[in-house]
């Protein structure tokens, strides 16, 4: 045994855990669209959200990714504890299936001819050119993400050859065959090697994997990985509390606790069911056989599968227990009105942008939402001021702010980590619209102001000029309807429908302008009543071209290769080009300036 034998096996164990990160990042990436879809329908079912955890976990090679983004959901109140519970579960059994798959090394070159695709040795460089070929050839969508999973996978094969090179060549030596059968002989080595691989390594599958290359020696059996198996699965879940502890609330803390009572359960269960049936002689034909790639898989998937049936009926006693070890947050009655969407913005998401997209559109449509009363409660004011509504403007503008804000820095942790391309489109997306739902707020508040300065100067607006203004009003209402289903839905169809209508508010404004003034010259209209009416207006064009911005953002997603840039395409529009458009323009046209006709005839 030389120094080199010892690099060349730190060398594979390189390549395994490199191999599975690609992997399991690239699995990540392609499918987070479909396990944002399956997260966040758990439903109160126990046996489904068991399954759902499981296939998760299968999926993405990760059971402490699995919990965390759990522990995010149940943070977020899009799942409660009680449906996370199944999801755990499913998720110690479903880190075992990469075991399963690394089982492999077991095929030798006595086997059947068919086999042999299978053997490590072929998959490693079918699936590395397999890969490569998809990311330097080919371009659809997703195609970066699945040739990572391709290259991932030939590379972990690469690292476990490597491995297991590594350690036929350290076997000879004998040193690596005492501390094998050290195990053996003391099951506490066993197990402390056991939780400090996993802990180190962050993963049971890869520490379970490690155990599985060096079965290849011929010196492990199963008196000696069983113990070590029981330390990977402490080592597993302490790892996973540190992970979902630090910075979160009580209920995400909770999952990590009762992740760590399932765990103990499970530990518990496999060493007093090993020392029950060593001592009734049903393991005495394997107790001290070698053990293979294969039989260590089959023994893991054994203990979690056994242990998960066993306590799935006192998962409910884990969750009260998990309630007492850990204190409901302290609440304060001046706690931010919009706390939980904001606190949806959880870090542990930027690994699977599906997720953390979604906790964005939500604040982006509370945002909206707030933008949209706030612009409601200006409009009211200028018929009837009351200062408790401005103070209610005023502090949901500040609230607008700070979701802003936090929106914007969370937007921006998140972008840099964005590959797959309809991610891309969608930031693009959030990244222009939270701009203009932001100065919808502003413009909101700039109204209210105004009706402020009035009242405080006791000038009100003519009669003539609200009654015009409410015209104008359910004008913006409806350009206000029609951004919300753009948003809400991507309805580029109803996006086609602001720019005429918004055209429209631009000629009604000049209108009441020129009205204005007349009123003016006559002397119909206090001369600061005035001024403030032609910032009225100038605010609430604004509010109709933020809105036009918003559907230009939204027909940019859905038709990215539209060929015009947002000016073009609205000069395009502008210049009678466009029959739909001139269409809808006429049509409303005829109905708001119509009204404007019926309110001069009715000599109000």
């Amino acid at each position: 045994m030389s120094v080199f034998d010892i690099l060349t096996l730190f060398g594979g164990l390189a390549l395994f855990l490199y191999g599975m990160r690609l992997m399991g990042d690239g699995l990540k990436e392609s499918a987070s669209g479909t396990l944002k879809v399956a997260m966040e329908h758990v439903t109160n079912n126990a046996f489904k959200a068991f399954l759902l955890g499981l296939g998760v976990t299968a999926l993405i090679q990760s059971s402490t990714a699995t919990i965390v983004i759990t522990a995010g959901l149940v943070g977020a109140g899009i799942i409660t504890l009680k449906q996370s519970l199944g999801i755990i579960v499913g998720a110690n059994v479903g880190t075992t299936v990469t075991g399963q798959i690394i089982r492999l090394l077991d095929i030798d070159s006595g086997s059947a001819a068919w086999l042999q695709i299978f053997k490590p040795s072929t998959l490693a460089p079918v699936a590395l050119i397999a890969g490569i070929i998809i990311i330097m050839g080919m371009k659809f969508r997703n195609s970066r993400a699945i040739g990572n999973i391709a290259i991932g996978f030939g590379i972990l094969f690469t690292g476990l050859i490597t491995m297991t090179d590594a350690v036929d060549v350290l076997a000879e030596s004998g040193a690596l065959g005492n501390l094998l059968v050290s195990f053996s002989n003391n099951p506490l080595y066993g197990f402390l090697t056991g939780t400090a691989v996993s802990f180190v390594l962050q993963s049971s599958s890869a520490a379970v994997g490690i155990l599985q290359a060096f079965a290849a020696s011929g010196k492990l059996t199963f008196s000696a990985i069983y113990a070590v198996l029981v330390g990977i699965y402490l080592g597993d879940c302490s790892t996973t509390a540190i992970v979902v502890w630090i910075g979160a609330k009580a209920e995400p803390r909770r999952v990590a606790v009762v992740n760590m009572l399932f765990n103990f359960g499970k530990m518990a269960l496999v060493m007093i069911g090993v020392a029950i049936l060593k001592a009734v002689g049903v393991l005495d034909a394997i107790w001290n056989a070698a053990v293979t790639s294969g039989s260590i898989a089959n023994t893991n998937t054994i203990f979690n599968l056994a242990s998960a049936v066993l306590l799935f009926p006192f998962l409910s006693m884990m969750e009260k227990a998990s309630c007492r070890i850990v204190k409901d947050d302290v609440t304060d009655s001046d706690t931010f009105k919009y706390k939980e969407k904001i606190e949806a913005l959880n870090p542990v998401f930027i690994d699977t942008p599906a997720l953390a997209l979604r906790s964005c559109y939500d604040l982006l449509m509370t945002m909206f939402y707030a933008a949209r009363k706030n612009i409601e409660r200006a409009f009211a004011l200028q018929v009837e001021y009351d200062e408790v509504v401005v103070n209610k403007i005023r502090e949901e503008e500040d609230n607008i702010d700070t979701m802003t804000d936090r929106l914007c820095v969370y937007l921006q942790q998140l972008s840099s980590g964005l590959t797959e391309e309809s991610h891309v489109q969608i930031m693009d997306q959030y990244y222009k619209v939270v701009t203009e739902f932001e100065r919808l707020g502003d413009y909101a508040m700039n109204i209210a102001e105004l009706s402020e300065e009035l009242h405080s100067r006791n000038v009100s607006y003519s009669r003539q000029a609200l009654a015009e203004l409410s015209i104008l009003s359910d004008l913006i209402s409806r350009i206000l309807n029609l951004t919300e289903e753009t948003f809400q839905h991507r309805n580029a169809e109803a996006a086609y429908q602001i720019e005429p209508l918004e055209e429209v508010v631009d000629n009604f404004v000049a209108e009441l302008r020129a009205r204005h003034l007349d009123r003016l010259y006559k002397g119909e209209c206090n001369v600061y009543a005035g001024s403030a009416f032609m910032d009225l207006l100038n605010d609430i064009e604004r509010i109709s071209d933020m809105c036009s911005d918003v559907g230009l953002a939204t027909v940019a997603r859905v038709h990215q290769d539209h060929v015009l840039q947002p000016h073009d395409y609205i000069a395009f529009l502008h210049a009678g080009e466009d029959e739909n458009f001139n269409r809808q323009y006429q049509a409303a046209y005829k109905e708001y300036f119509g009204r404007l006709g019926q309110l001069d005839a009715s000599e109000l």
